[in-house]
This record gives C-alpha cells, structure tokens and sequence, in this order.
C-alpha cells in the first residue's frame, strides 16, 4: 500500500462536541439497546424485501434482486448548510443547460476557446441528430443528479454531473418512509424538512415543457427498458406516486406527428416521455438499428415538436467527466456569476503535462475512466497493491484519452451503525435538482454510505448503501 492516512471531518463531532444539526439524535443514538437496534434493522431489511426495493449488478451470479444495505442514523444539514449547497446545485444546472443550448446551437464557448472543440463534437455522448433543435423552454437535463462530497466544515466539492437519467430518488423518498414508520418520535422531536412532495414536483416539471403542439393537460409516461433493468423499482415507483402511465418501447408507436400510447380503450396520445433508457435504444431508426427497446420514428415526433423527451436526447455530453472539469468555466461563461461550489482538482490525461503528473503520482490518486460510472473502471491509489497500481499505469498508457484523476478526498465521516456499535463512514450526497419552467429541488437527497471501514467507494454496486438525509427546517 502507499499514501498517506489523512484526516477526516467528523459530520457529528467536532472538537469532541456534538455539532448542531445533531443534537437531536445524541440521546436517541447513546441509549438504544443493541437488541432493539438488531430488532429495527431487521424490521427494515423486511420492509425494503416487502416493498421491493432491490437492485440488479450486471454480470454477477447470485441473487439477481438484491436489497441495498440501509443504514438507520440519518445525515444531517443544518438550514444554512443547506441553503448554501441549494443555491449552488441550481446555478450549475442552470449552467449546464446553457451548455447545452449553446453546443447543439452556435457554439459560442467552443468559439471563445473556453473548451475544447474534440470534447464536444467528437463526444461518444454528442447527438448529432438534435443540432439546431431547441426543446421545449430550453431544457436539455430536467433532472440533474449532482454528486456531492464534504471534507471539512464548508468544504463542499462537486464529484461529478448527471444530466441523462440520475437514478436512486426512490431510495431517498423510501429511506425517509421508513425511518419516519420506525422512529416516529424523532420527527416529532426534531424539525426536519420533508422531502416527499418530490414525485408531484417532477410530475410539474415535466407537465411545464410540455410540446408546443400539446393540447391540454399533457399526458406524461415513464419509459422503461423493462423489469430485467437494475433500476426497474425505481421506474414503477415513480409512475405510480406520479400517477402516469409506466410503458416499454412495444407500448408506444408512431403515427402522423405524434407518438401514440395503446391503451385498452385504445390508443392515447403521449406529450411527454420520461424516458429512463439511454439515448443509442430510443429510435431504431435514428440511432442503434438493432435495439428493440425504443420507438421507432420518435426523434421525427420530437423534432417536429410533437412530444418531450426528458432529459433530451445528447444531454449526456454535459456530464462527461472530460467535460466536468469545464463546469466552473460555464457558470462563468453563461451566467457571469463566479461558482458557488467547487470542483474537484482534475488532472486529463489527454494532456502530455497532466498525463506524466498522474503516471508519477499514481499511488496518491484516483484514477476513473471518462465514460465509467458506478465505481467500475477506477483506481484509488492510496487503497491499491503495488501491482493493481501498475497495471492500472499500463491501462493510462495504452488510452490516456480515456481516463481523469482526482486527488484521494478526505471524504466527510457519519456516524453509522455497523456490528460493533457506532463507527464513522464515509458518505457522499446525491440531491435531485428539477429544471423546468422553474428549478427547484426538495431539502434531501440520497446519501450514500461506504460500509466497508476505511472504503471510499460508495456505489451501491461496490458495497455501499443508504442513509436518509434530513435537513433541519428553519
């Protein structure tokens, strides 16, 4: 192993105090028995199990539905933590949607010299088939997942953007179902902020970019590449505390200017998708010619502005980890504004200058592939054998186009239940920001927690699991 041990900021304690936004939990935590907390975890492994709350790995054996590990003590924000984060999740995604506007229009950051011409239009990621098309209200992400880590007391780092289709809000409003059905009593006790009107904002959102030839109250369906996908719960979920219709690709067609539901008292006329498969599967006749999961003709319908497809068609290049380190540069460019959150440091290793820092310091960094999500495909230097290491650097070397790297964070701790007792993790946050005709997100998000002691690595898919996150009402 190499690396040095660094220190970590403690979310409850500092300075061997309880800080604030936890002093509600500090008698709840001390006093409860090890029995009764075996009992209660239990209690909500068999909720998740009953609801159906599981997730698939691809390419694993075993149990195909797997309940992801739940952790019972909450993160907490105080109002003015939150605020703060609040304030800077939604310039970014108002940044990256100007982004996107911009590079399917004219082009104006890429002309200015701010970013590169090859990150964008030789992105894998960049649609060729929306250039010139303007969506409904100038939204390409309507749900931007931005991922969130913390390594002091306002030390705040974005980790990285997801404009396509940011999964795991079923987690957060089910985490917080079940806490407040095991622990009533500290919601009584505690103000904290709800989070479970997020379903009837993100219906509003997609019902405000309606298509310009929608007449009426739109008519909005999920679709879904089927129950064999990892997040199918969470598709289902969604379409039912919305209250829409939860379709595959073989449920719709194509007909005149519009694209058409089959319905049993016939076909239905669909304004917008919310679709939840990625962009090579929408249109057989656009994009891949093999895939059975899309529809066919519907980029014509959507180009003609016939329906919404939410999030559009390319929006993906905006959150390529090449592209993120550019971020910063866009809330500037676009909004004149200097950035509220930062990003992490980022070395490219397309760069000949960064590429020989990373290859001389691969023992102190973490390495990730730019397309690569789900923790698949990285290194985190610190944790890593001599070998894995030089391995990786044969990796780097073969494709250096392919891979970033970041320096190893001292990513925050919260206290977590583990077999012991209480033991600090590390954590990061997912909050869900809504861009519409207004942009607005609830006070929460999906904290995801590395349960292995000294793991940073939180995917669900590498081990991790969930907390719900409260944030302290005003």
């Amino acid at each position: 192993m190499t690396g040095k041990t660094p220190t970590y900021f403690n979310e409850m304690f500092e300075n061997g105090s309880v800080r604030p936004p936890y002093a509600g939990l500090e008698d709840w935590a001390r006093d409860m028995p090890d029995e009764f907390r075996s009992l209660k975890q239990s209690e909500a492994e068999a909720l998740f199990r009953r609801i159906g709350i599981t997730f698939a790995v691809y390419g694993e054996g075993g149990d195909p539905d797997r309940l992801i590990p739940f952790d019972m003590f909450p993160r907490v924000f105080a109002a003015d933590e939150w605020r703060k984060l609040e304030r800077g999740i939604k310039q970014r995604a108002r940044a990256l949607n100007a982004f996107l506007m911009d590079v399917y229009g004219q082009g104006e950051i890429v002309k200015a010299g701010r970013i590169p011409e090859r990150l964008v239009y030789q992105n894998e990621a960049y649609e060729k088939a929306v250039v010139g098309f303007k969506p409904p209200r100038g939204v390409y992400s309507h749900i931007v997942g931005i991922d969130l880590v913390r390594t002091g007391p306002d030390e705040f780092f974005v980790l990285e953007d997801n404009c396509r289709t940011p999964s795991g809000v079923s987690y957060m409003l089910e985490n917080r179902e079940i806490m407040m059905r095991m622990f009533p009593h500290l919601f009584r006790e505690n103000r904290i902020a709800p989070v479970e009107s997020y379903p009837a904002q993100l219906k509003r959102t997609l019902a405000s970019v309606a298509p310009q030839k929608c007449e009426g109250d739109p008519t909005i369906a999920i679709l879904t590449p089927g129950h064999f996908n990892s997040a199918y719960y969470e598709h289902s979920f969604l379409a039912d505390m919305m209250g829409v219709e939860l379709v595959e690709g073989q449920d719709l067609f194509v007909e005149g200017d519009f694209c058409w539901m089959r319905t049993t008292q016939g076909p239905k006329r669909v304004d917008v998708i919310y679709r939840r498969i990625d962009d090579a599967f929408l249109d057989p006749l656009c994009f891949r010619p093999d895939s059975m999961l899309g529809v066919p003709g519907l980029m014509n319908v959507y180009r003609s502005g016939g329906i919404t497809i939410a999030s559009a068609p390319g929006a993906g290049v905006a959150d390529d980890k090449a592209i993120y380190t550019f971020v910063p540069d866009m809330v500037r460019f676009y909004l004149g504004e200097e950035p509220i959150l930062n990003n992490v440091p980022t070395w490219q290793c397309a760069r000949p200058d960064e590429l020989k820092y990373v290859l001389d310091n691969l023992g102190d960094l973490v390495v990730k592939e730019v397309h690569g999500s789900g923790g698949y495909g990285m290194l985190v230097g610190p944790r890593s054998t001599k070998e894995q290491i030089e391995a990786f650097r044969h990796k780097i070397e073969e494709n250096p186009d392919n891979y970033i790297a970041q320096p190893t964070l001292a990513l925050s701790t919260c206290p977590t239940f583990v077999e012991e007792g209480i033991a600090p993790r590390h954590v990061d946050l997912r909050p869900y920001c809504l861009v519409g005709e207004t942009i607005e997100l609830v006070p929460g998000g999906l904290t995801r927690v590395a349960l292995t002691e000294g793991s940073l690595v939180v995917n669900s898919s590498q081990g991790g699991g969930v907390k719900d996150t409260w944030v302290i009402a005003e």
